[in-house]
């Protein structure tokens, strides 16, 4: 649904936005009321106090202009109420209602400084109560008229512009963008777009430094964000009420799937699933440990704190030759607690942070007879601004048939590192302590992604490495690198974890999806809304949403739907129609990005929802990279990528593996795109 438009410009909000923040605006309004009014017939004939005149309007006053303000609330939420996303005509009356609205804070701001007044000069003698009870009433009023603004504030929207917008509308909404004028409207939205994004970014990261490499990745990523939905008009909500909508029809395609139709991947011998596994899981011990004390406080909430309160802020002058960007030893503490290991055992800890240079470490694990390098996730604003710039980035190798090319950010990031321990000589004097030792890298999330690229540029001089990468971003590698990788790199992905889904391409179809669902459907947002929360907090059968399509007639059905056109303010090159799920269009926007190396999946067992208390077990399988192509929308999408989460799942498996893992030589894929 478009933005309200109201005081001569477009607003953050829809028309139909205003049933939630309505309704309870006018529960605070009728209570208000009510007291007001026992106040009123409690002080009836006798408003005697000095003052009491004024007490009196001021009741009567304050009665009158609620009840306007409650009337105008309900109008407002009615009207809201009506239509649906995008069908706005029932509430073309909404704009009048929100002037009235607006209209009415004046003689509340009056009466409120009426109040102000009385308390303050004609109160005395009155009943302390009374007094009270005004002097409730006005700060009320102030502070009603404050969050009012941060409302305003907040749904405002800079690039709402009041100058006016191309002439030329088709009959059915859809505008005509084609002509000069409408490409010179484009092309000025979109700078002043990437504009207020960049102040956004700017003002965010306030506390770093704003010199020439931050300024270009805070370009870059403006660039990128503000042309993500440049190609549609929707607010907020209407993607809240997308992914609500996407979440149950998700779970329902899921409940109706028979196992007859799973798709069959590649197999793998089991021992090699188990020898994995066992490898994967003492890996992740390593890669939770590089984000230091916040994870270690995490993970041991009871026991941690005192356990680092007695190394950190110790002097220990020696140790820094080899501990850098940690000043209280808080970190390295954690690390050595985390792994088990011992001092003498690290060649180089670096907490160092900058933006594409992110923290790692070299130690030697003897358990595995390694050289391990681990490398930090995400953490900070730095590490955001790494992972927002997803540009593809060339990354020529010798030998491989097909372009290289990686994600910008990350693949700047690994470079860092890749100097550090070549050209400073770390590695080399890791292997002149154990020469025998192979070569291990690892690390999670954004450290997951630069390990697997790290591992990529040392591949040539250390031929015997393995990369351990857990949850890495889905739009890392391209598709030759990615199956570059796949006898030296295994990418660990547990249920349905965002971040190995997370693509510029997936995100495009993400926005497809949504713009069909939420146009198709014939609910009113706030039912969607409600019902979608619901569904959330207390599972249930999915909601079996009826469509605009249900009552069309057969002949209408190869007509496009005039609620997915009217969502589109220009016809790019990644959108050509939501009638088809296979247009080549959907995917010519970015190029295409994987996961790198062999994907191991570890899923649930059991049905989707159970009891917070119940023992959760796991099962893992062998997949492949294009089966996480679709973002798939769930409560967990967030919480099966936190370290500690994946580092329990890994452990109930090496444990439990008899009845963890596939019994079958061949895995079968339980997560299809959908």
């Amino acid at each position: 649904m478009p933005g309200m438009v109201a005081f001569g410009r477009r607003w953050g909000i829809a028309s139909d936005d205003l049933v939630f923040p309505g309704s309870f605006e006018m529960l605070i309004r009728v209570l208000w009321w009510i007291g007001t009014l026992i106040l009123y017939t409690y002080h009836k004939g006798h408003f005697g106090c000095q003052g009491g005149g004024v007490l009196h309007s001021y009741l009567v006053g304050l009665l009158i202009i609620l009840g306007f303000i409650v009337f105008s609330l309900g109008a407002i939420v009615y009207v809201s109420a009506q239509g649906t996303i995008t069908n706005p005509g029932p509430r073309r009356s909404l704009t009048a209602l929100v002037y009235l609205r607006a209209l009415l804070y004046l003689p509340e701001l009056g009466w409120a400084c009426l109040g102000a007044v009385w308390v303050s000069d004609d109160s005395q003698g009155c009943d302390p109560a009374t007094v009270g009870a005004v002097i409730a009433a006005v700060v009320f009023s102030w502070i009603i008229l404050l969050f009012t603004a941060l409302g305003v504030v907040f749904v405002f929207d800079p690039m709402g512009s009041p100058h006016a917008r191309p002439a030329s509308m088709e009959p059915l909404g859809v505008r005509d963008l084609e002509s000069s004028e409408g490409s010179q409207f484009l092309s000025t939205a979109h700078s002043v777009a990437v504009k207020v994004w960049e102040s956004r970014l700017r003002l965010l990261c306030c506390c770093l430094p704003h010199d020439d490499s931050h300024r270009a990745a805070f370009s870059n990523i403006a660039q990128l964000v503000s042309g993500f939905f440049s190609d549609t008009d929707l607010v907020p909500s209407d993607i809240a009420a997308g992914l609500a909508l996407l979440h149950q029809e998700q779970d329902k395609k899921e409940q109706i799937r028979r196992p007859s139709i799973r798709t069959p991947l590649y197999s793998h011998p089991l021992h090699d699933l188990e020898s994995e596994l066992e490898k994967a899981a003492h890996c992740m011990q390593f890669a939770a440990a590089a984000y230091g004390w916040p994870m270690y406080i995490y993970s041991n909430p009871l026991t941690g704190p005192c356990r680092l309160s007695k190394d950190c802020c110790k002097s220990r002058e020696s140790e820094y030759d080899i501990v850098g960007g940690d000043h209280l030893g808080c970190h390295f503490s954690s690390i050595l607690h985390s792994t088990g290991l011992h001092y003498r055992d690290f060649i180089h800890v670096s907490f160092h942070n900058q933006i594409y240079e992110i923290p790692f470490f070299v130690a030697l694990d003897h358990k595995r007879e390694a050289v391990l390098v681990a490398v930090r996730g995400t953490l900070s604003l730095r590490d955001v601004l790494t992972d927002l710039s997803a540009e593809c980035e060339n990354l020529p190798l010798e030998g491989v048939i097909g372009a290289c090319y990686a994600h910008k950010g990350i693949c700047q990031a690994a470079g860092y590192i890749y100097k550090k321990l070549v050209n400073d000589g770390i590695l080399n004097q890791a292997f002149s302590i154990a020469p025998e030792y192979k070569l291990v890298i690892t690390g999670h999330s954004l450290g997951g992604g630069t390990a697997a690229l790290l591992a990529v540029m040392l591949k040539n001089s250390f031929p015997t490495l393995k990369c351990y990468a857990f949850s890495p971003p889905g739009g890392l590698v391209s598709k030759a690198l990615a199956d570059y990788t796949k006898d030296f790199v295994i990418s660990v992905v547990l249920g349905k974890d965002l971040v190995p889904r997370l693509s510029l391409p997936n995100m495009e179809d993400l926005k497809r999806r949504i713009l069909k669902i939420v146009s198709n459907c014939n609910k009113p947002k706030y039912r969607i809304l409600l019902q979608g929360c619901w569904y959330e907090l207390f599972g249930g059968e999915p909601d079996d949403f009826p469509t605009e399509m249900d009552n069309r007639r057969e002949e209408e059905l190869s007509q496009p739907l005039l609620g997915e056109e009217s969502l589109i303010i220009r016809h790019s090159s990644s959108y050509q129609s939501l009638a088809s799920d296979d247009s080549p269009a959907h995917t010519a926007t970015h190029l295409p990005l994987f996961l790198p190396g062999r994907v191991l999946h570890i899923t649930e067992e059991g049905p989707s929802r159970r009891s917070c208390f119940s023992r959760v077990r796991y099962r893992a399988d062998w997949s492949s990279e294009m089966s996480f192509r679709s973002v798939l929308i769930s409560p967990r999408m967030l919480t099966d990528h936190m370290p500690d989460v994946v580092l329990r799942a890994l452990l109930s498996l090496t444990t439990e593996r008899p009845f963890s893992l596939c019994p079958s030589m061949a895995a079968h894929n339980q997560h299809n795109p959908i």
